[in-house]
């Protein structure tokens, strides 16, 4: 069974900026089925800000054969040696609604308990670039429902240029996620996502587009001096 990885990782531009020119890929990296590599960015800030593209915060996304492959890349990667010095969380595939082609992820997915454990949610886009303006317009605020939400642990977005965009987010529960989804927070303006939703289903913004749920199985390192996951 594949494992998925969420990195995160501080360095200098100029790092930055080499990983971004040549990232990580399956024909470099033995079992590694398939990598976004992307720059962070802070949830709901404004479109024009340096907040919106942040060149040192590198963010990996990873499927991989096994787990002797994501800690043979971290061990002996050129790339992969930055990535150990930052924060990761390893993955469990729960769910996915939508597609996106690169990934190998099987029609039937196997069914896992998540009612007691923190649960992450990522979501990866190609965007249709004339799209844009209307994605940021509907996207913002719902950006902003989840950073702000209460049952939120940790959340981000990242970005490559010029169309890849991607979020990331753990939650403390299954439940606080899905209400707001549904829009049943108690919250300020609890129906952004569905009505962000609604509008992306009347003209999509996206040429692909896949949420993925995951149950986090181990994590790694400290992110802006935190742990944000626990087991017994």
């Amino acid at each position: 069974m594949s494992i998925y990885s969420y990195h995160l990782v501080q360095t200098s531009s100029l790092w930055g900026l080499k990983t971004m020119i040549a990232p990580p890929s399956p024909d470099r990296v033995s079992g590694l089925i398939y990598a976004e590599c992307m720059t962070g960015m802070v949830l709901g800030s404004p479109v024009f800000s340096f907040s919106r593209m942040l060149i040192g915060q590198l963010v990996l996304f990873a499927q991989w054969e096994n787990e002797a492959a994501l800690d043979s890349f971290l061990a002996k990667d050129k790339i992969g040696k930055i990535f150990a010095n930052g924060w990761h969380v390893r993955l469990v595939l729960a769910r996915q609604w939508g597609h996106f082609s690169k990934f190998d992820i099987p029609k039937d997915i196997a069914e896992i308990d998540l009612s007691d454990s923190p649960v992450v949610a990522v979501t990866v886009a190609r965007m249709k670039l004339l799209e844009v303006p209307r994605f940021i317009r509907w996207g913002r605020p719902v950006e902003k429902l989840v950073r702000d939400h209460p049952g939120v642990l940790l959340s981000l977005a990242s970005i490559r240029l010029p169309q890849t965009v991607s979020t990331f987010s753990i939650w403390r529960s299954q439940g606080e996620m899905t209400d707001m989804v549904r829009g049943h927070s108690d919250v300020p303006r609890p129906k952004r996502h569905v009505e962000a939703m609604q509008e992306r289903n009347r003209r999509d913004f996206h040429f692909e587009f896949t949420t993925l749920r995951f149950k986090a199985v181990a994590e790694f390192g400290e992110w802006k001096g935190k742990r944000y996951l626990t087991w017994d």
